[in-house]
């Protein structure tokens, strides 16, 4: 989106970009300057946001966006496009992933965009998400995580894994989100052994499948994404708050990971939300993402995951360029 003004006393060494994902459950904007000086080519956050909408709810069911999830999601979305232009972003990109691509009612969901944002939303592709969130999870690693890197962002609706060590190299988005397994699945609070079995069963084949496509069972550093992964993580480190600096390409043992996996599922939706550094929009599917990232851990014969609170958010800002 151009013409906007720029944010009032910043100066013209950097441009100020704007990028929005909404996905199945939540709908996030970044706001950042890119230094002009080439030695410095890493984003500066100004501001990050996240709220909880659950725009896909439903869809794995009924293959429609609901009125009120669409309605939920815009109400988010014009406080954003008012924050957008208070600080003057030159221009902006809004992406949506797994719900839009899959719901027969997108065209509501289009129409509601270009009403509130200005702008149109692009549905990407799975592959275009794995890229997006591939260029935003790698840049900024060291040494300590080699390359070749498997890329997890683990969805609402979708899980997108990728491989490569510059640049992708292997792909894959398949339908195992943390609240499409909980739709499918876990439907007791908290879920029955039956239910988590059965969870169990669907996660370990898709997973084993897209790790055999990518193939990521080669790979020196897992990098988990998302909310999912960031909670684990910030569970398993024992903060009493969240707090991203933290959180951060923390390395989080497989068997830290399984340990809180094991405790979410034997939670109820109550409990959950009661951990200190639980956004209580994601308490009631966060049990199905955790199995997600176990398993995947555990069929890529990895011993730890680096958490990132970098992912398609900064790779939307940095395609902007």
């Amino acid at each position: 989106m151009s013409g906007w003004p720029r944010a009032p006393g910043r100066g013209v060494s950097a441009r100020r970009l704007a990028a929005i994902d909404c996905g199945t459950n939540s709908i996030r904007l970044l706001v950042a300057d890119l230094p002009d000086d080439p030695g410095q080519r890493e984003l500066l956050d100004v501001v990050r946001r996240m709220e909880i909408v659950r725009l896909g709810a439903g869809v794995d069911r009924t293959g429609m966006l609901a009125p009120d999830a669409i309605e939920r999601t815009r109400v988010v979305l014009a406080d954003y496009t008012r924050q957008l232009r208070d600080l003057g972003a030159e221009r902006v990109r809004m992406v949506a992933t797994s719900a839009s691509r899959d719901a027969g009612n997108a065209e509501d969901f289009r129409r509601m965009v270009r009403a509130t944002l200005g702008a149109e939303p692009e549905v990407i592709s799975g592959d275009e998400e794995a890229r997006l969130s591939f260029t935003g999870a790698v840049r900024g690693l060291t040494s300590r995580d080699p390359a070749p890197y498997l890329v997890v962002d683990i969805g609402g609706g979708s899980t997108e894994f990728v491989t490569g060590t510059t640049a992708v190299e292997h792909a894959i988005s398949v339908d195992i989100g943390c609240v499409r397994m909980t739709e499918r699945h876990l439907h007791s609070d908290p879920p029955t052994a039956d239910e988590i079995a059965a969870a169990e069963a669907d996660i370990d084949a898709t997973v084993a499948r897209a790790l055999s496509a990518v193939p990521g069972k080669e790979a020196a550093t897992v990098v988990g994404l998302a909310g999912t992964v960031t909670t684990v993580a910030a569970i398993a480190l024992g903060l009493s708050r969240y707090d991203a600096a933290r959180t951060h390409h923390a390395r989080i043992s497989a068997a830290a990971v399984a340990e809180v996996t094991r405790a979410l599922t034997q939670m109820t939706s109550a409990e959950r939300r009661a951990i200190p550094v639980m956004h209580p929009g994601r308490a009631d599917v966060i049990a199905a993402g955790a199995l997600v990232l176990r398993s995947v851990l555990t069929q890529a014969g990895a011993d730890h995951v680096v958490a990132s609170e970098h992912d398609i958010l900064d790779g939307i800002a940095y395609s902007l360029l």
